[in-house]
């Protein structure tokens, strides 16, 4: 019984994880468009700020120094902090090149294969389900770039890196704050300032609940759910950030896409039942 309302409550992380994580895209967008900032800046911004509010959760916790943590383990979080950089840095990178929709597909789709593969877990039906519900939802007209698709595939790479590298982790806040801190300065030689006082608002938003937030809810999903698990509810994201488009940007989502959304809620709630 026990073990069922701890899985529960994980899943319950990982959910609202995956709704912060789907107000990150938009956000991306608006400082793309209010602060001039590149791929290369937001996602320093993102990560930068991140630690920062983390910072600041710690010491008001008054929680214990976080350098017996690092000592314990410094080239896990060098590796975490290099697969969020990669991971940002990909998915904004390839945006441009290849669209949103072939983007987000790539990334995101490729995480659960890449990290079911890596943890010699089983090939679920659910997984291509939403995986098929992920293409439905993201299709667009797109343009064929290898560029882009590399870097999609990258992002993919990274972020499966520092989800497998943060699985039961005891500390999942500090976890989080040592890999946004390395992550941030491996983008640090490319950091621009924005160009409008709106621009600090968003990265303050940006770096609060689809970085600091999210990771960490996610990260303590992770200390009881499978990684692969975890990676497929994670692709409700797409579905919150299509829903933002259609209530906030006033987009359209054809009637393929509707089925892909709902396509991959039922594959996202089979694989939860499981």
């Amino acid at each position: 019984m026990h073990h069922r309302r701890s899985t529960r409550r994980a899943l319950v992380y990982v959910v609202l994880a995956a709704l912060a994580w789907g107000t990150g895209g938009p956000t991306g967008a608006l400082l793309s468009q209010h602060a001039d900032l590149t791929p290369l800046a937001t996602s320093f911004w993102r990560l930068a700020a991140a630690a920062a509010w983390l910072a600041l959760a710690r010491l008001a916790a008054c929680r214990d120094p976080r350098r017996p943590v690092l000592v314990a383990g410094p080239l896990r979080y060098v590796l975490s902090g290099l697969g969020l950089a990669v991971c940002q840095l990909g998915y904004f990178t390839a945006i441009p090149r290849v669209g949103v929709g072939i983007a987000t597909v790539i990334a995101l789709g490729a995480a659960p294969l890449l990290i079911t593969l890596a943890t010699r877990e089983r090939l679920t039906p659910a997984l291509f389900a939403a995986l098929a519900g992920l293409t439905l939802l993201s299709a667009t007209s797109g343009t064929t770039s290898l560029t882009g698709i590399a870097a999609a595939v990258l992002s993919a790479a990274g972020y499966s890196l520092t989800t497998l590298l943060n699985r039961n982790t005891s500390d999942p806040l500090t976890t989080a704050l040592l890999g946004f801190t390395a992550g941030a300065l491996f983008l640090a030689p490319f950091a621009a300032l924005p160009t409008s006082p709106i621009g600090w608002l968003l990265i303050a938003y940006f770096g609060l609940i689809p970085t600091a937030v999210a990771y960490t809810l996610f990260y303590i999903g992770l200390r009881t759910l499978k990684a692969s698990t975890a990676a497929v509810l994670a692709l409700l994201e797409p579905v919150v950030a299509a829903a933002i488009g259609v209530l906030a940007f006033h987009e359209h989502l054809t009637p393929l896409a509707l089925l892909g959304a709902a396509v991959l809620l039922l594959a996202v709630a089979a694989q939860s039942r499981r």
